[in-house]
């Protein structure tokens, strides 16, 4: 498998909790969400990325693939893997929410 090269930083505070970071590769640069958002009245605004955001913009993509000539089974597989991907995350969303903690560096 050909794989791209990416440069990748990623950022904790001194808890060890993440608060953001880099991911850089041909084409593309992701600046990831920096902190939780929060809860209530102290939710704020995304200021960076989140994996759900790179999953549907690859999602985005291979679908584009599936409605041109490059239509394949491998895209659909892939296709398939990414949808999964994000009902997993969908799923764990859901889950924190139902505990109180999304939002939060809370476990």
């Amino acid at each position: 498998m050909s794989e791209q090269r990416i440069k990748s930083e990623h950022w904790t505070d001194d808890d060890g909790n993440p608060t953001g970071g880099i991911t850089e590769g041909r084409g593309f640069t992701i600046s990831w969400q920096n902190g939780p958002l929060g809860r209530g009245n102290d939710r704020r605004e995304p200021n960076g990325a989140f994996v759900e955001g790179v999953i549907q913009a690859a999602l985005d993509r291979l679908m584009f693939y599936q409605n041109t000539r490059f239509r394949c089974p491998a895209n659909e597989r892939a296709v398939g893997h990414l949808r999964n991907a994000l009902r997993v995350l969908h799923i764990r969303t859901v889950d924190r929410e139902l505990r109180g903690v999304e939002g939060t560096h809370n476990e």
